[in-house]
């Protein structure tokens, strides 16, 4: 498991002053299978515009792809090199549906990459450290650390064709679907 993110989140009290609610680590944290990428759940929106009042923890649900309907997901994902994460797509793919959407968004007719996937959404992905290629179902790109993707509701996938870790934040927002 990668080293634990640390997750601070602010807050209103009684008197409508601001505070800290919330300083620890990430409590959610989701691996598949081993060699998988490992998601960890930093804050979620489920309404436009967004609701802050309150402190509950938000990401306290079973872990799923898209963000809600009208909503806001925002995570960070470490890619493993493929020479791991290849096999670990396979048999998530053999195992079939686990509830998050992340086998029913999966483009089974892609040659490329067993990752290529869909979602409903505009997600907002900036590389905090190693290097990864987005794959689209004609081009790809090399980004490396500081490099900003906007993935707007395209079939895509990761793949991290480097011996090292690729740590990815990234920001979906629920979109209208695309054809």
């Amino acid at each position: 498991m990668p080293k634990p993110i640390r997750r601070v989140v602010t807050g209103h009290n009684a008197a409508g002053r601001s505070v800290l609610v919330m300083d620890g680590s990430a409590p959610h944290v989701y691996q598949r299978s081993p060699g998988s990428a490992v998601v960890t759940e930093l804050w979620e929106t489920r309404s436009a515009p967004a609701d802050d009042a309150g402190s509950a923890e938000v990401t306290d649900h079973p872990f799923r792809l898209s963000p809600p309907k009208r909503g806001t997901v925002f995570r960070i994902i470490e890619y493993p090199p493929d020479t791991q994460r290849l096999v670990a797509l396979a048999h998530e793919r053999a195992a079939g549906d686990d509830g998050s959407g992340h086998i029913s968004a999966l483009d089974r007719g892609s040659p490329r990459h067993p990752g290529f996937h869909k979602t409903s959404s505009t997600d907002y992905a900036i590389v905090l450290s190693g290097e990864i290629v987005a794959l689209m179902d004609e081009g790809e790109v090399l980004l490396k650390a500081g490099d900003v993707l906007v993935q707007r509701g395209t079939n895509h996938a990761w793949s991290n064709r480097t011996d090292a870790p690729a740590h990815l934040a990234f920001v979906l927002v629920d979109a209208a679907p695309t054809p």
